[in-house]
């Protein structure tokens, strides 16, 4: 299932995408798309509905963060090899993990704003995972089973705020709007080989990242079992998995964000997003 939300902001509907990837309405089904609808009894419920028989969605409404009910926003840090080497930083020994804070979370197609006095804003596409049950202490053997989905994220991201105040990331993670999640999620069913997903991101309609989840150092089951160790994992909870090379300080010379750029980016298994870079 491909679960979506949609609508402005602040009133979205919940939804799903049908086999010609139409918008299905869930409103007669469920009041939004939360723990109880995408975890393993939720989604156990739904898969006995025919899409064809819900209401079809017209127009092109916007799509808002395709499931509420996130308490954490976990990511890790240079977990391409690539991407480590372009950074010139060494290899981690284990996950580089830090936070993007819940307020940083906005839909797949609204605007990034650059926030007063940055000036190195830059882009990041990353495979996203949803847990679905609460989770402590999982063996990696067992990890993907607390997974309930996945999704496509933009880790935007202030370099400057990030590596020139002290080297604390969080500070250049979390700012507002650095948190496009979506458009949809997708159940894990549907995801043949986690460690197999296709990612590319464009700014300005010029290819910047190609990669694949395969060239990971920490694989998804990995770093599910890692977390676990050191937080309980809710349902809803997100891991931002790291992204592959082609990030704009990598680049000679580094190459960043400025308000009129376009950056889209996307996954054949995750869908795809696009943001305008605006001044606050």
């Amino acid at each position: 299932m491909k679960f979506v939300r949609y609508g402005r902001k602040g009133q979205e509907q919940p939804g799903l995408l049908d086999a010609q990837g139409r918008i299905r309405s869930l409103s007669s089904v469920v009041a939004d798309i939360d723990a109880s609808v995408f975890g393993p009894a939720g989604q156990r419920a739904l898969r006995g509905i025919d899409p064809q028989m819900l209401p079809l969605v017209t127009g092109r409404p916007r799509l808002g963060v395709p499931f509420v009910g996130i308490s954490k926003f976990i990511a890790i840090g240079l977990n391409y090899r690539d991407h480590a080497n372009e950074a010139g930083m060494a290899l981690p020994a284990s996950p580089i993990v830090f936070n993007k804070w819940t307020t940083c979370i906005s839909g797949p197609q609204d605007p990034v704003l650059r926030p007063p006095g940055a000036e190195k804003l830059d882009w990041e596409v990353e495979l996203g995972v949803v847990i679905g049950r609460e989770t402590r202490f999982v063996r990696e053997a067992n990890a993907l089973q607390s997974v309930a989905g996945y999704c496509l994220i933009n880790d935007v991201s202030e370099r400057a705020y990030q590596l020139e105040q002290g080297s604390q990331w969080n500070l250049g993670k979390g700012c507002d709007t650095f948190g496009p999640i979506g458009p949809w999620l997708v159940s894990a069913d549907e995801i043949a080989d986690v460690q197999n997903i296709d990612l590319w991101l464009d700014v300005n309609g010029e290819r910047m990242q190609q990669g694949n989840t395969r060239d990971m150092i920490f694989g998804v089951a990995d770093l599910v079992a890692y977390l676990s160790r050191f937080m309980t994992l809710l349902p809803g909870d997100v891991i931002a998995t790291g992204t592959p090379p082609g990030v704009g300080m990598g680049r000679k010379p580094p190459r960043y964000l400025q308000p009129g750029d376009v950056v889209t980016l996307g996954s054949p298994q995750l869908g795809a997003q696009r943001q305008e870079i605006r001044d606050r």
